[in-house]
This record gives C-alpha cells, sequence and structure tokens, in this order.
C-alpha cells in the first residue's frame, strides 16, 4: 500500500467521535504520527493503546489556554504539524429561533467556530509549508433546516474561516478545505434523529434516509477517506474548497 501520510504529524481534534478516530485510524495505516484532542478520550485510548506514534490530549478546544498547551505538546511529542484536522463540533437542539436557547446557541459556535479559530491561529506557525487543513463542517454548511439555527450558522461560519485562510496561506503552499457531510451513522447523528423523530412523529432516521438521493446515511470511513484525499498530495491542488460527502443531500 502506498503510504501516502508517511512521516507525517496529524492534529484531530475531535478525535474521540467516530468521524475523528476513523480519521486518525486511516492516517496511521498510511504511516502517520497522530495528536488526538477531545474532552472524552476513552475510545482514542483503547483504539490506540501503547501507541507510540499516537499521543491523546484531553482539552477544551473553545479555550485558547487549552488550545496552545495541546500544539505546544504535539510539537514537543512529533515535531511541525503536516495536518490539522478541526473537527470538534456539537449538534445542539432542534428548536425555531425564537425559542432557541441562548446558551446552546452560544456553545455551538463556540465549539464549531471559536475550536477551529483557534486550532488554526495556534498550529499555523507550526506547520510545514504544503501542508494542509481541513475543517468540519456539514451539508448544513451549504443548506439549511428549520430548526437548526446554531449548527446552520456554525457550519457556514467555518467556510468563511476556510476561505480567508486558503489565501492567507496558500503562499506557503498550505491548502485549506471544509468537508460538509449529511447525515452519518454514529452516535452523534442518532442522537439528533431521536430529537427530530419527536417533533415530526416519525422515523427521524427514515425521513432522512428518504431525503438522500444514495438513500442511506455515510460510513464514518467514507469521510475519513475524504480527509485523506485533501490532507495529502492526493489533493494537491484543491484549496478553498468545500467537499460535499453527503449523497447528494445538498443537491
Amino acid at each position: 500500500m502506498n503510504h501516502l501520510a508517511d512521516g507525517k504529524h496529524c492534529v484531530i481534534t475531535g478525535g474521540g467521535g467516530s468521524i475523528g478516530l476513523a480519521a486518525a485510524r486511516l492516517l496511521h495505516e498510511h504511516g502517520a504520527a497522530l495528536t488526538l484532542v477531545d474532552r472524552n478520550l476513552a475510545a482514542a485510548h483503547a483504539a490506540f493503546a501503547d501507541n507510540d506514534r499516537v499521543i491523546c490530549i484531553e482539552a477544551d478546544v473553545t479555550s485558547a489556554g487549552d488550545t496552545a498547551a495541546y500544539i505546544a505538546a504535539a510539537i514537543e511529542k512529533f515535531g511541525p504539524i503536516d495536518l490539522l484536522f478541526a473537527n470538534a463540533g456539537i449538534a445542539g437542539v432542534i428548536r425555531p429561533v425564537q425559542d432557541y436557547p441562548d446558551d446552546v446557541f452560544d456553545a455551538v459556535l463556540a465549539v464549531s467556530v471559536r475550536g477551529a479559530f483557534l486550532a488554526c491561529k495556534h498550529a499555523i506557525p507550526a506547520m510545514r509549508d504544503h501542508g494542509a487543513i481541513v475543517i468540519m463542517s456539514s451539508v448544513m454548511g451549504l443548506t439549511a433546516d428549520p430548526g437548526v439555527a446554531a449548527y446552520a450558522t456554525a457550519k457556514h461560519a467555518v467556510v468563511g474561516l476556510m476561505r480567508v485562510l486558503a489565501k492567507e496561506l496558500a503562499p506557503r503552499g498550505i491548502r485549506v478545505n471544509t468537508i460538509h457531510p449529511g447525515p452519518v451513522d454514529n452516535d452523534f447523528q442518532t442522537d439528533i434523529e431521536v430529537s427530530l423523530g419527536a417533533i415530526l412523529g416519525t422515523d427521524g432516521t427514515e425521513f432522512l434516509n428518504n431525503a438522500i438521493p444514495l438513500r442511506r446515511h455515510a460510513r464514518p470511513a467514507e469521510i475519513a477517506r475524504t480527509v485523506l484525499y485533501l490532507g495529502t498530495e492526493l489533493g494537491s491542488f484543491t484549496t478553498g474548497a468545500t467537499i460535499a460527502v453527503d449523497g447528494g443531500m445538498s443537491i
């Protein structure tokens, strides 16, 4: 197998969740050293127990101090960063705007937008030229639906961040892109669909599958393959792009 990430150092926030872990496993298979960051790293510790090419760091991605600390620890362990996957995010609740809780709105934007901003701010000085940044957005960063004001706002906002960074970092050959999954077969999505089903009075999973032209949810490994593409030489001329991985949901 062509080890596309041999010798590369990849930092993944949200590294304890299903997509973060799927990306970590694939990048590790391709030779990368990994710094995984999350508030809950139990699954990451289990997946990479006693692995000398992986470190797991518990951190609050909304904290500038925690961000500076995890980047410093990553560099100390594995040296300059080749790929930053800013993946951490939370869903919030499904409510009309007039009923949306202020604190939930703030929390969703803090994790997805401030978290990505801080990760980039602190990682960029430690990145090798010709590296890559991938920021997690969503199909809701390309479209929108009723009830998801915080999530849709956050996922649109990171596209703006990505476009600024793509232009700022192009002189260094650092490519910056967002990925936009539709529903993914994981616990994060299941929680959303339980809430959605209760509101609609129908099965939330079936409802969403019917809205996806390919008629199914993505698998975490399918999202991971997009991260591998964007984060390695496979995507060497792709920057400033919004990459939909949504089974056609945003058509």
